[in-house]
């Protein structure tokens, strides 16, 4: 499948793998890559995209602007929370926790609890102490 907006060309890829529960009235915008891991479970009203629309043109409508599209990858065994915006080029590693509410980007390592707007790791766990740890 391809699609085309503003002049640009695109092949989106949708990956979400096994065991995958999706609630109500989600979104999913895929301009290039999206992968959701196994067995994750993203609750309602969650929109999770690859891309933003580019505003720097003036006098150009934004609609009309270039896509700037970034891979979204989710984890396996992550869980996320009612009403969370996970925004283009989010990566999340292994079971992270995104509370409800939260707007995400950026990178997060493996075994997060990550909460806010803008988002934010507050709690990690450590193998080392067996416990989950503030950041």
């Amino acid at each position: 499948m391809t699609g085309w907006h503003g002049g640009q060309r695109f092949s989106p890829e949708l990956e979400i793998q096994d065991g995958v529960g999706i609630g109500q009235n989600g979104t999913i915008g895929c301009a290039n890559k999206v992968v959701i891991g196994r067995h994750t479970i993203i609750s309602y009203d969650v929109t999770i995209t690859d891309n933003d629309h580019a505003y720097e043109e003036i006098g150009v409508p934004v609609m009309l602007q270039p896509l700037i599209v970034k891979k979204t990858i989710i984890g396996e065994n992550c869980f996320i929370g009612s009403g969370a915006k996970l925004l283009a080029g989010t990566v999340l590693g292994t079971q992270c926790i995104v509370g409800a509410n939260s707007v995400v980007r950026g990178e997060f390592p493996d075994y997060c609890v990550i909460v806010g707007a803008p988002a934010r790791a507050i709690r990690r766990y450590s193998a080392q102490s067996g416990s989950w740890e503030r950041v």
